[in-house]
């Protein structure tokens, strides 16, 4: 799996299994006080349909005190938050966590730089859950 800088999302392999890689997440943002607003199981759901896919979850999480400025200086960063990771398995088997990339969110939605820092934190908590 590679970066696609140009669509900015970043993936980067977890030695973890999906469900743990999920777990670690939700410690992770639970001890850093950041609020989780949906988990959502897509697999899960495929499967309650009658359809097969491999592990796939979505993190809905985020923090409004770092929200709030960012979508006062440029409000079409809403349509990209709450901040997502998405921790998957791909059809060999290995397990992927997959995210927006905080430098393209900037240029998307033309961000103040200063207030990138807001966002980037999604960079060390995908890279914690999956080490």
């Amino acid at each position: 799996m590679t970066d696609h800088p140009l669509n900015g999302v970043i993936s980067i392999r977890s030695r973890h299994s999906v469900d743990d890689t999920v777990n670690r997440l939700q410690e992770i943002l639970a001890s850093k006080g950041v609020k989780l607003f949906a988990l959502v199981d897509h697999s899960g759901e495929a499967e309650k349909v009658g359809l097969a896919m491999p592990p796939c979850k979505l993190l809905i999480f985020g923090n409004p005190k770092s929200g709030t400025p960012l979508m006062i200086a440029a409000p079409s960063i809403a349509l990209d938050l709450p901040l997502k990771i998405l921790v998957w398995q791909s059809a060999d088997g290995a397990i992927w966590v997959t995210y927006n990339d905080s430098a393209y969110l900037e240029k998307r939605h033309g961000l103040p730089p200063e207030l990138t820092a807001n966002i980037s934190v999604v960079d060390a908590l995908a890279t914690k859950a999956a080490g």
